[in-house]
């Protein structure tokens, strides 16, 4: 319900108080003494009342602009005030269990909604959806890799304008809670943290007060930090609260590594905004999350479903008395899915019913999320099981079956169900709710054009090459994401031999080809870090040493658990019947990530201007090249033919295998239908242009048989049997 307006929040004009006459017998006294008396007295009430209508003035001619610029006390949320009462305060705070902001209690409804995972075009889109649905916070993370993608070169450009999307925020009057980390989790590569921390030596040892850690920390707060600092709630922006960390009671207890955070987050960002950790509901993650310091919030998270406010009073023991507002910083509307599982949703009855629960009570809420967005680029993350081969790499979609769905459609049950619930709370009508954006369906991609990727070897002298004695992983040889290709040799052997790599980081695979022959590599088999098996290699008539090729892709560092250090490529010998394989070159491949600026790749651009056998209908001869299986680059163009029919599409790779999609040098991230169940890539229409659009897909495994793409108007999440790891269900505690 809203709050009726109290008749204590009005301002009312003075009264002077009212003088009665005495009711006392009075002395005779002499009529011009009287007269005197009366004009003296009229003189004195005359002058007392100018007096007080100069005095008035003044103070009308002070205050008036000052209040002008104050919210009117009677659209204020609680006639509640917060014990500063001081008039025209500009602050955040904490107090008497609740937040405050200028004086006037305030309640908390937010959602995530990460920057990093929408076009910059759509930033003001999707926040106008998130107001739309009755929030009036926004919370996200801040992700180190994508800021500082190598040792000292920082980004805040594009999609990596942080400054820029606090600004929005600002501009539709939506406060921000920022969760700088060092690490989020977030179901990002690596939980945030830059790839190439693996590859220094010593090995640090992450998330915890390891001093050469620390340090690194340190240098990169000390650039974020002070872009932040403007935009903070004191200084006119809109960010009230700053994360230190994310869910660490779920990891480690190292409580000097929280405090020196603490320590470095004050002293660039000072003793004002209110810091805040995030743990699991339960006491053994409270205990070892919390920093257990007065100037430091504690809040919680935990499964739609789970009974609120018996979490929330487990809270209250880990704040200071009086510093416990009520606070799900994460109220999970949807889940994340990976590949091979089936997609993850929830009711949308069943979560408006749960978020009722909380703000019945009146406590804050923050839905995780209100719009998911896209994993582009090789960023996705993974999750693990049991131990680290039971490898669970994340989708390229974060829709999360959110109210806010991957492409910002709303027209959903969902949005919908939220929306009432926060409408019942709300103490002003909510904005009106946006159309979805148009899609459209373009037909079907014609690729014509392609290059084995295996061509490369002919010239490994232009390329990168790093040469040992035995195999190095991916950040040792400068190739953070995206694939490697390791080259070694054997010689022949009547019964071909047994191959195993007890430790790949996440999928390689195997070719072999005969030194002396001219021809192309023969696909052998793919070997998984879920799934080691050994691969028997085939005879082959070769008078020479045999090549051994193994491509190796990284499908995403772990972001969460024990596991998070995981390095990426060949991490332990490689056996040919039971004897390790010396004398190895690793070769790296050009593919750029997102947020990178796009390179000539020479791999692409050198495939155009070679001879490819084409049949007859114009397509390639593909009567030994696809049964192969060999990694090849397929080209061709979505033509769009007026620059008013631009619009939001997916591309839909069913028929196809497995691979990476870019358009117009964006990489629009991972397919790989064969597993599911995401079908279709989400292309917004940002990235495209009116005419030739140029499509550029690295087909890994089973092109389609006659090389179509199709764009259509519409998300799929329907391919795949979901056996390459068991479904999540809702309920479990949170990567």
């Amino acid at each position: 319900m809203r709050s009726p307006t109290h008749p204590a929040d009005r301002f009312t004009s003075p009264i002077l108080p009212h003088h009665r006459a005495s009711s006392a017998p009075t002395a005779k006294i002499g009529s011009a003494m009287v007269s005197r008396i009366r004009r003296r007295v009229r003189g004195q009430i005359a002058m007392a009342f100018f007096t007080l209508a100069v005095s008035l003035m003044v103070v009308a001619a002070f205050f008036v602009p000052v209040l002008a610029n104050l919210p009117s006390l009677s659209t204020s949320p609680s006639r509640h005030r917060s014990p500063t009462k001081r008039a025209g305060l500009h602050k955040f705070e904490i107090s008497k269990d609740r937040f405050w902001k200028d004086g006037q209690h305030f309640r908390i409804i937010g959602g995530d909604l990460h920057y990093f995972r929408v076009l910059p075009e759509y930033w003001e889109d999707r926040l106008l959806r998130a107001r739309a649905l009755g929030l009036n916070t926004i919370q996200t993370y801040v992700p180190w890799n994508l800021h500082e993608p190598k040792p000292g070169e920082v980004v805040f450009e594009g999609i990596s304008d942080i400054e820029s999307f606090l600004k929005l925020c600002k501009k539709l009057d939506l406060l921000v809670m920022l969760r700088i980390g060092p690490y989020i989790c977030a179901e990002w590569d690596f939980g945030g943290f830059p790839a190439w921390l693996l590859s220094l030596t010593p090995a640090l040892k992450l998330r915890s007060s390891d001093p050469e850690f620390i340090k690194l920390v340190e240098s990169w707060w000390s650039v974020l930090l002070p872009k932040v600092v403007p935009h903070l709630y004191k200084n006119g922006g809109p960010v009230v609260m700053v994360q230190i960390e994310n869910e660490y009671g779920s990891y480690g207890e190292d409580k000097p590594y929280l405090n020196q955070l603490v320590k470095l987050a004050r002293g660039h960002l000072g003793n004002d905004v209110i810091l805040y950790t995030t743990d699991g509901g339960t006491l053994e993650t409270l205990k070892k999350g919390t920093v257990g310091r007065n100037d430091v919030f504690s809040a919680v998270d935990f499964s739609t479903g789970e009974e609120p406010w018996h979490i929330f009073k487990l809270q209250k023991q880990f704040n200071a008395p009086g510093k416990s507002p009520p606070l799900s910083s994460e109220f999970y509307t949807g889940w994340l899915t990976h590949w091979g599982e089936k997609i993850a949703t929830t009711g949308a009855d069943f979560t408006a019913a749960e978020l009722g629960k909380i703000l019945s009570r009146n406590g804050s809420a923050v839905l995780y999320m209100v719009h998911g967005g896209t994993n582009f680029g090789f960023y996705s993350g993974a999750n693990t099981g049991l131990n680290e081969f039971d490898y669970k790499p994340d989708l390229t979609s974060y829709d999360y079956d959110a109210p806010i769905s991957e492409s910002g459609d709303v027209d959903n049950e969902k949005y919908k169900a939220i929306r009432r619930v926060i409408e019942a709370y709300a103490l002003a009508p909510l904005p009106p709710i946006p159309p979805n954006i148009k899609k459209m369906g373009y037909g079907l991609i014609q690729l014509h054009r392609k290059e084995m990727l295996l061509n490369v070897l002919d010239e490994l002298d232009s390329f990168g090459v790093v040469k040992s004695e035995d195999p190095l992983s991916m950040e040792s040889v400068g190739q953070m994401f995206g694939f490697l290709l390791y080259v070694s040799e054997y010689g022949a052997a009547d019964d071909g031999g047994i191959l195993s790599i007890p430790k790949v980081h996440d999928r390689g695979q195997v070719f072999i080809s005969c030194k002396s022959q001219v021809g192309r590599p023969l696909y052998v088999g793919t070997i998984e870090r879920w799934s080691t098996q050994k691969l028997h290699l085939p005879v082959t008539k070769c008078p020479s040493r045999i090549f051994l090729y193994v491509l190796v892709e990284n499908m995403g560092r772990i972001n969460y658990g024990k596991y998070i250090f995981d390095p990426k490529g060949i991490l332990s010998s490689v056996y040919l019947n039971e004897r390790a394989l010396h004398g190895w070159k690793m070769v790296s491949f050009p593919l750029h990530n997102l947020d990178e600026i796009p390179k000539t790749n020479h791999i692409i651009s050198s495939g155009s201007s070679r001879s490819i056998k084409f049949s007859s209908d114009g397509k390639p001869d593909r009567n030994s090249e696809n049964i192969t299986r060999l990694p090849a680059f397929y080209t061709g163009n979505l033509h769009i033919d007026e620059a008013d029919q631009v619009k939001d599409t997916f591309i839909s790779f069913l028929g196809w295998g497995k691979g990476v999609a870019f358009i117009n040098d964006f990489n629009l991230g991972r397919y790989w239908p064969l597993v599911g169940p995401q079908c279709n890539l989400y292309v917004p229409a940002p990235v495209l242009r009116q005419g030739d659009n140029v499509v550029v897909v690295l087909e890994l495994e089973t092109p389609h048989p006659e090389l179509l793409l199709q764009s259509v108007d519409h998300p799929d999440f329907t391919c795949g049997s979901y056996s390459l790891v068991e479904s999540t269900e809702m309920g479990e505690a949170k990567y």
